[in-house]
């Protein structure tokens, strides 16, 4: 009589706990993350200029081209 009714909730019973296990274990992942990352809710806004400003520091562009742009851009 109790043997059946264990079982059931046996089997939901070791679903919960890998459940919570999993949640817990990805909440540790993501905060230590985090922290050897930073935040990325504070990164710089993609706007065209701050694009713009990537590329030349990069060398994808020239200081020519850049200039250009960059004049395009704030008329």
């Amino acid at each position: 009589m109790f043997h059946d009714m264990g079982f059931g909730w046996m089997g939901f019973g070791w679903i919960f706990w890998l459940a919570i296990i999993g949640i817990v274990v990805y909440l540790i992942i993501n905060r230590s993350n985090q922290k050897i990352y930073g935040n990325h809710n504070h990164s710089v806004e993609q706007t065209p200029l701050n694009i713009l400003k990537r590329r030349y520091a990069s060398g994808e562009i020239s200081k020519d081209d850049f200039d250009r742009m960059k004049m395009d851009l704030i008329k």
